[in-house]
């Protein structure tokens, strides 16, 4: 593909992203599947401190909003609901390209708590594109309901992320939330997400095409994800190249135009 460093240093969070963070105000994403009352913590966090638009370029709902806490403000962006990142619907690829290019200071993942294992897949997904994750527990009054319990320090042991358990529509558990935020964003709090480890032929994979990737895309090799980029190429995945030729060098590809076998180890090309 041809990749040099000439647009380092791009606004990548403004100017495809139409999120202007003046003052270094921090961004937190908000990310989870549909139904998960994600709107509803969105609202509880932001109150009237909003105002919707588009996703540059495409015709999905763009929803912003801003909230304070500790006398810190933070802007909120409210990603489409979807169920993963694989970029096979718009939606997918605004979430993915979002958490992936923009990196916000952190990203809340809301989940049904009375629908938790559907919900997990995506959680996942996060963790493995970033180690700034929260997991909300929405929806605890429907779990209760549902007589489901859910072991929370259990759980955050294993995924080794904060969870909060919240009922946004009576505004519970939403302080917490914004605590929990504004300790990551403040490098109060550090997080290292469990990683999910793939078979050796997978893993073997991604250790050889990891430096061909920082070799290769020079300085913006430190803007991504490499473990994340590799992954998305041995599934065979072109979008991702054909997103950071947009993001990162304003080059807006097709498919079609982005080569076959740019990126190479063993002969094998991914």
């Amino acid at each position: 593909m041809g990749l040099t460093a000439e647009s380092s240093g791009f606004n990548v969070l403004n100017k495809s992203f139409n999120i202007e963070s003046k003052n270094n105000k921090p961004v937190i994403a908000l990310a989870g599947n549909p139904n998960t009352g994600k709107s509803t913590v969105f609202n509880g966090l932001t109150g009237l401190k909003q105002h919707t638009g588009n996703w540059p370029g495409k015709t999905v709902t763009q929803a912003q909003g801003l909230f304070i806490h500790n006398n810190q403000e933070f802007i909120l962006v409210d990603l489409p609901g979807t169920y993963s990142l694989l970029s096979n619907s718009t939606e997918e690829m605004i979430a993915r390209d979002f958490i992936c290019f923009a990196q916000p200071n952190t990203t809340i993942v809301v989940t049904d708590a009375s629908n938790l294992e559907r919900n997990l897949n995506l959680v996942l997904q996060v963790m493995e594109l970033t180690d700034k994750v929260i997991l909300c527990l929405n929806l605890m009054d429907e779990a209760k309901r549902k007589n489901i319990n859910i072991n929370i320090e259990k759980l955050q042991k294993e995924l080794r992320i904060p969870i909060i358990p919240t009922i946004a529509r009576d505004n519970k558990g939403l302080h917490k939330l914004k605590e929990t935020t504004y300790k990551i964003c403040n490098n109060l709090i550090k997080v290292k997400p469990t990683k999910i480890e793939y078979s050796e032929k997978v893993e073997s994979a991604v250790a050889k095409i990891v430096p061909i990737l920082k070799a290769n895309i020079g300085q913006i090799s430190n803007k991504v994800n490499l473990r994340w980029l590799a992954l998305r190429l041995i599934e065979g995945d072109k979008t991702i190249l054909q997103a950071i030729e947009k993001y990162f060098f304003n080059n807006d590809l097709s498919i079609d135009q982005i080569p076959e076998g740019e990126v190479q180890t063993n002969g094998v090309n991914y």
